[in-house]
């Protein structure tokens, strides 16, 4: 059975720090591209930052400078570490996993999704 299950949010103050982490189970994990989304209330989703099975990466506008993806292909572990957290990266975030050449933010290219997990920044 396929599985990936997201963990690590919470509610943090502005300019704080987070770490999510994404388990995956049933299928090779390290055959497949790994993207971060998020999803704020009332609005779509985003693609927040991907990483491709050769450890290549690619990081969404709101990210870019303050949230870092990793993965750890022994561990079927995908983590996003998140940095000077901001009210409006409150949102719920989601990994998916995919299979596609290097790896990009587009979310019909991932077949595998988590549950989400909710991360809120407010004072």
């Amino acid at each position: 059975q396929v599985q990936l299950v997201e963990s690590g949010g919470g509610l943090v103050r502005p300019a704080e720090s987070l770490s999510l982490s994404c388990t995956a189970s049933g299928f090779n994990f390290a055959r497949y591209a790994i993207g971060w989304f998020r999803q704020a209330p009332g609005k779509g989703r985003e693609g927040v930052a991907c990483i491709s099975t050769t450890d290549g990466t690619w990081h969404g506008d709101s990210a870019k400078g303050r949230f870092v993806i990793a993965r750890d292909n022994a561990k079927n572990t995908a983590y996003l570490h998140l940095y000077n957290l901001k009210p409006e990266d409150t949102a719920v975030y989601y990994c998916a996993a995919g299979q596609m050449d290097g790896c990009r933010l587009e979310s019909h290219l991932y077949n595998y999704w988590g549950q989400g997990t909710q991360v809120t920044v407010s004072s």
